[in-house]
């Protein structure tokens, strides 16, 4: 998803006409709480994309692969929906185990310049020894 927002924003106006949908995505990227609802949808969409290859490479039906993970069709459908947040660890790790794959997740640091913070400033306070009397 990273690759394809440099590349609408790096595309040279005189290559590529901009559709009405271009302008409004473009314009609602500047809402950075946008920004990262849309990269993040991004992420979903790769795990369904590669489930679904994974699968049809196969030659299953999701209703085959769901027998052999002994879960549901529809557990299979919701694994490749784009919308579906919920993977576990396991989950994908018996459907790679089925389909011949393996899983990996990879941590990348964010490229916005500013650098590490924590959510909250360090707390202003210290341990007294034996503050703690034991009976």
């Amino acid at each position: 998803m990273r690759q394809f927002l440099d590349e609408l924003k790096a595309s040279d106006p005189d290559e590529m006409k901009k559709t009405n949908f271009d302008h409004y995505l473009e314009e609602q990227l500047q809402d950075p709480a946008f920004a990262a609802r849309f990269e993040h949808s991004g992420e979903a969409w790769d795990v369904a994309l590669q489930i679904t290859a994974l699968r049809l490479q196969a030659g299953l039906s999701q209703k085959e692969l769901a027998k052999l993970l002994k879960t549901s069709q529809q557990q299979i459908s919701r694994l490749e929906s784009a919308s579906y947040e919920g993977h576990s660890l396991s989950m994908l790790r018996r459907v790679a185990e089925v389909l011949h794959a393996r899983v990996r997740v990879i941590f990348e640091p964010v490229e916005n310049g500013t650098g590490m913070h924590v959510a909250e400033a360090p707390a202003a306070y210290s341990a007294k020894r034996g503050a703690i009397k034991r009976s």
